[in-house]
């Protein structure tokens, strides 16, 4: 089916040429008030949605391609991840995500400074492999690794097309991890966490010069400061009743919260929609894999929705299989999540959470054309994108995954 899509590719180039291109009767998921509509066209041009209707006109040098109903969706999240930061874990030179400052808590001192999206690299192998598989946009989340600390620092969206200024306006988040996997970071104690944040945010706003115990150098200082008059804080928390503190902690220091994890969020859900508290979730984490998330429970994702808590999907750790975040989406629907609720989570959700709902997320004219073509059910396991359009340039679907593939399967034929 792939052959029935393809569309002429400059030589070596990440992209074909940004021309218009017509998409011919799909099936257009627009993950937006205008629902599912089928035999539908949709006219990208210039980067954007530029028409969505029946019996669009293509303009003179348009590529038109003929979808035969086949499903056409807003690109999808990717998650938070390492893509572009990462290439192999087990080896250091290749791994960027944090910053290891090895010192005792209580000696070191914070970095929230450190932004994670300066170490990206768009000529990355994750990239392509990603993207084929219909991902168009990630965020790349600082990592609080041994050595460092809990307060990870700053990441961002980017975008998936190979450009080196890859980073979406207005994404930029501050990201801190807590909860039982950063006692060791925060001398032992959950209490601790709480007591070091407070004291980072009482120096940030009161800093003393003679204090030889800060945990912030200036331009740190700065950097939290941004974040205190409503800037977006990813929380990477599991446990209900820290999840409750998190909210009052935000609320009481002008912080945008966001939950990254949330094996307990279910618990609080009614509390979470009333502060309009988004929640990033793995819909496979039905165990508890530390006593953080002993109340995880496969209908999180349906029981956070059904409450009206804004949701969307993540994995954690798995930048090298990415792709799996759609089936994040359909096991949530296996399991009582309304399967265009799933669509949006992978989608228009997690566009609205990092502030690019104006440009990303939907089918819509005016919205970057960030698409893809599938061959059957985007959330069914065994579909597969036929091709994926970011920016309205048109994806080589090719990866390094996919030549060794052909390598190896032609040396059996």
């Amino acid at each position: 089916m792939r052959t029935l899509v393809a569309i002429a590719l400059l030589g070596c180039a990440t992209l074909a040429n940004a021309q218009a291109v017509l998409i011919r009767g799909a099936t257009v998921h627009t993950v937006a008030d205008q629902g599912v509509l089928t035999d539908t066209d949709v006219l990208l041009r210039d980067g954007k949605i530029a028409a969505i209707g029946t019996g669009l006109s293509a303009p003179a040098g348009a590529t038109t391609i003929d979808a035969n109903g086949r499903a056409l969706t807003p690109g999808l999240f990717g998650g938070l991840s390492a893509i572009g930061v990462e290439e192999v874990s087990l080896e250091p030179t290749t791994a960027d995500a944090g910053v290891i400052l090895n010192a005792p808590a209580f000696e070191t001192q914070w970095r929230p400074e450190f932004d994670v999206t300066a170490a990206y690299n768009p000529r990355s192998v994750l990239v392509p492999v990603a993207r084929v598989e219909g991902l168009t946009w990630t965020v790349l989340a600082p990592a609080s690794a041994e050595g460092g600390t809990f307060l990870a620092g700053q990441g961002a969206a980017v975008t998936l097309d190979g450009r080196y200024d890859a980073v979406l306006s207005n994404s930029r988040s501050l990201f801190i991890n807590l909860g039982g996997n950063s006692n060791a970071l925060s001398a032992g104690s959950r209490a601790g966490q709480w007591m070091l944040l407070d004291q980072a945010i009482r120096e940030t706003r009161s800093p003393s010069a003679n204090d030889e115990h800060v945990l912030l150098h200036p331009a740190g200082r700065e950097a939290l400061a941004k974040y205190l008059g409503g800037g977006r804080v990813v929380f990477g928390v599991a446990r209900a009743a820290e999840i409750r503190r998190v909210v009052a902690f935000a609320k009481r220091y002008g912080m945008k919260p966001v939950i990254a994890g949330g094996a307990e969020a279910w618990v609080v859900a009614d509390e979470l929609a009333r502060e309009k508290v988004p929640v990033l979730l793995d819909a496979l984490e039905n165990l508890p894999y530390t006593f953080d998330g002993i109340g995880a429970r496969l209908d999180n994702a349906a029981l956070l929705q059904r409450a009206g808590v804004r949701i969307a999907f993540t994995q954690f750790n798995e930048s090298h299989n990415a792709r799996k975040v759609r089936q994040l989406a359909g096991n949530a629907v296996a399991h009582g999540l309304p399967k265009d609720a799933a669509l949006a989570a992978l989608t228009a959700q997690p566009a609205e959470i990092f502030g690019l709902a104006g440009e990303r997320g939907r089918i819509a004219r005016g919205q970057v054309a960030d698409l893809v073509l599938w061959n059957g059910d985007p959330l069914e396991v065994t579909s597969a994108a036929d091709q994926v359009w970011i920016a309205g340039r048109a994806v080589e679907m090719r990866s390094r995954q996919t030549e060794l593939r052909d390598r190896y399967l032609k040396r059996l034929q």
